[in-house]
């Protein structure tokens, strides 16, 4: 079976995990919660630190969720919060999506959180997903659009990183402007076009305290994390480089007139 061969271009540096332990079931799989039964199995795909995990476990108390993560490093930290939460009924495990470790028509619902745009191989991603969904059940992707964000003001620096980091994702062998291809990828992938349900949405932030929160992290990120590696080594950007751009976000971040928004795209796949 096919293996992963992308590399995922944020790593998990803290200043990743501060973004990643912010999302939750309610502001990143909202599209997917009315779907939703008590009593349902499901798979949530990258995982990562679990809160969102978490949250899907809470909403099916009858059932089971399963937390899949391709780094194993990360897992402590979701066991901790499933543990934190007295959550009995989820367990975490190490697995690739393009060749999962699952019977045929395993699980009610299959879930993915900013996945599809960091692998090798979405179409066969998608594949996989699909096998281990029982008939009648869900397959549910969301990915952002790097392409399809936007800020003001526009400062000096900001399209540099935009540009910058359109270029190291797809060097490390993912699409970064997933949102926008997940329902043609989901076609490619056997799903009947009637069984489709394709939908957008957004994060926005925009108060002095999200414009902090928002910029420190890519600010910390772009000098600091597996990405600053990633960018520097694969030649795309100089450590100077990389410093001018964090920069830039701080400057964006201090603007009070401030105001950053991310597309979404997302569907939902009836087996």
């Amino acid at each position: 079976m096919p293996q992963e061969s992308a590399v995922y271009t944020h790593g998990h540096h803290e200043s990743v995990l501060r973004s990643h332990t912010w999302r939750t079931a309610a502001n990143s799989a909202a599209y997917l919660l009315d779907s939703l039964r008590p009593q349902m199995h499901v798979l949530d795909i990258g995982c990562g630190p679990g809160t969102i995990t978490a949250d899907l476990a809470a909403l099916v108390p009858d059932g089971r969720v399963t937390g899949l993560e391709h780094a194993p490093e990360v897992l402590e930290q979701a066991r901790a919060t499933a543990a934190a939460r007295g959550l009995t009924n989820i367990d975490f495990a190490v697995g690739d999506v393009h060749a999962l470790d699952y019977p045929d028509d395993t699980f009610c619902v299959v879930h993915a959180h900013q996945v599809l745009q960091h692998v090798g191989d979405p179409v066969q991603a998608l594949r996989e997903m699909r096998r281990v969904t029982k008939p009648g059940g869900i397959v549910a992707v969301r990915d952002s659009d790097y392409s399809g964000m936007i800020w003001y003001p526009q400062v000096p620096g900001m399209d540099d990183w935009q540009r910058l980091y359109l270029r190291v994702a797809r060097a490390n062998g993912g699409e970064p402007d997933a949102g926008r291809r997940l329902h043609a990828w989901a076609r490619q992938a056997g799903f009947v076009p009637s069984t489709l349900t394709a939908t957008a949405a957004t994060w926005c932030y925009h108060t002095p305290e999200e414009r902090a929160w928002w910029s420190e992290l890519w600010a910390d990120r772009t000098v600091s994390s597996v990405y600053a590696r990633l960018a520097v080594d694969g030649g795309h950007a100089t450590p100077e480089e990389l410093a001018a751009i964090a920069g830039a976000w701080r400057e964006w971040g201090a603007d009070e007139d401030g105001w950053f928004a991310i597309l979404h795209g997302e569907i939902l796949c009836r087996v």
